[in-house]
């Protein structure tokens, strides 16, 4: 018997036969897409609307006095006074600009197209580029944009192209990081920030001037001060020979100098190359180590009182404990720390590592910090690296080692302390991971001559406890 064909059903057949629909190609009129642009530039029909209302009020030539004199007042200010100009006035004057002349509008579009970043609508023949909603320009070198993304793009695409975009705007370097969904943080480094290098900070008056939770060492890329925060905190500094490892070594020190005198901080040094960077300042430190015995010593002596505090801690049910005289800080500086971690003997640096990793770990509340400065910052070399919440990255001779020390993609987002030439002009140069947008901050730290640690010595030196004061016949 021979089986019926197959009908299709009703539904099949409405479903074969329901017309094809084709979404139309035409873009939205100008006149709705000219209102939804003033919906978003307001001050752009606001201000005309705002002159032509003057000048029908009170007439267009006291309007346009006005205006002449208010033009005036901004321009006298900016020459009669050009800290408080640049301080309020430039940044908003200089990011309106910018947004005008380079962030918007089909030269930004056509810029994001050619570095892959937008794509070309086959329909209407525009450039789907993303937008952006802010822009910030704190210095003349600066500009931090905030970028709302096209569908179908993220922060991974953006990243792979900061080398791209930089050539294309002729900026010496760009950075971009994830603000929220959607939208991205991206800092555009039109030129090399520091052209003069920064003065030592100012020795502090007295030790309630003193902060350590953020010494001033330096300066950064947007003009505000570079602190480094001492209690609590391990810091490691990588960099080449003649990056300026140096200016981190004293200017921490210039800006506690009253604390070091007054005995509320004690610096332990240790210096395996002899002491040819530190011999300048030995009187100011508490002990001062240049051979790996001494070394070791000083930090079996420092873990000690480490466990002295521990133990007093727990009897009294402290958590912490506060700066005071009877309890210093304990900051122990260890320059060429390859030396002493990876170079010496194998027993000594087996001891080295041993005694390191029990204060780094245990030190933060018992107030010892270390400070660490080497010039290779592989695992080989600085076996504790990850115990050092604080790194920073000055110039050095491989694109690897940035992300060594700042962390994995720093490099991409736009730390280069790779490319910073190596020569005197760019000493002190350096990055720093900011805590809150995790972006990389360029910074330069303080240099300090040879006079000026010598002023240091001569004004902070701490006075000698009476039983060494006893033997030198000072007392009895």
């Amino acid at each position: 018997m021979a089986r019926p064909l197959h009908r299709p059903s009703l539904r099949h057949a409405e479903a074969h036969h329901r017309p094809t629909v084709r979404h139309s190609s035409r873009p939205v009129g100008g006149e709705f897409r000219g209102l939804a642009w003033l919906a978003r530039h307001p001050l752009f029909l606001l201000v005309p609307a705002a002159l032509v209302a003057a000048a029908v009020l009170v007439g267009p030539v006291p309007a346009a006095i006005s205006l002449g004199s208010l033009l005036l007042a901004v321009t006298l200010w900016g020459r009669l006074h050009p800290p408080t100009f640049d301080r309020f006035a430039a940044p908003m004057l200089r990011a309106a600009w910018r947004r005008w002349t380079t962030y918007r509008g089909r030269r930004w579009a056509a810029l994001l197209a050619d570095c892959g970043l937008a794509r070309t609508n086959h329909h209407t023949g525009r450039i789907d580029a993303p937008r952006v909603v802010r822009v910030r320009s704190a210095t003349r070198s600066i500009d931090t944009l905030r970028v709302r993304l096209a569908r179908g793009q993220d922060l991974t695409l953006w990243a792979g192209r900061t080398e791209t975009l930089a050539d294309a705007m002729r900026a010496h370097r760009v950075a971009v990081t994830r603000h929220r969904p959607g939208v991205l943080t991206v800092v555009v480094e039109r030129e090399m920030p520091f052209r003069f290098s920064i003065p030592a900070p100012a020795i502090p008056t007295d030790a309630t001037a003193v902060d350590l939770a953020a010494l001033p060492v330096g300066e950064d890329e947007y003009g505000h001060p570079f602190t480094l925060g001492v209690p609590g905190r391990h810091v490691l500094v990588a960099g080449a020979t003649g990056s300026g490892k140096g200016s981190l070594i004293w200017a921490p020190l210039c800006a506690m100098g009253p604390a070091i005198r007054d005995r509320l901080v004690r610096v332990h040094v240790i210096d395996l190359k002899g002491g040819a960077e530190t011999h300048r300042g030995a009187p100011l430190f508490h002990r001062h180590a240049t051979t790996p015995a001494e070394a070791i010593a000083l930090l079996t002596a420092v873990r000690d009182e480490m466990k002295t505090r521990q133990a007093h801690m727990a009897a009294h049910g402290l958590r912490r404990l506060d700066v005071t005289p009877e309890t210093p800080l304990d900051l122990v500086v260890i320059d060429e720390m390859a030396m002493l971690t990876a170079y010496g003997e194998r027993g000594d640096v087996r001891e080295a590592l041993r005694l390191l990793a029990e204060i780094l770990t245990q030190g933060r509340a018992c107030l010892v910090s270390v400070m660490g400065y080497v010039q290779e910052p592989s695992k080989d070399v600085v076996d504790v690296r990850e115990l050092f919440p604080t790194r920073i990255c000055l110039g050095v001779t491989a694109s690897s080692h940035v992300d060594m020390v700042l962390g994995e993609g720093a490099r991409e987002r736009g730390a280069l302390a790779d490319e910073i030439p190596g020569d005197q002009a760019h000493a002190g140069i350096g990055y720093v991971i900011d805590q809150h947008s995790r972006l990389p901050i360029r910074f330069r730290a303080a240099l300090v001559t040879d006079e000026e640690i010598d002023e240091l010595v001569a004004r902070c030196t701490p006075p000698a406890p009476p039983e060494l004061r006893a033997i030198d016949g000072e007392a009895a």
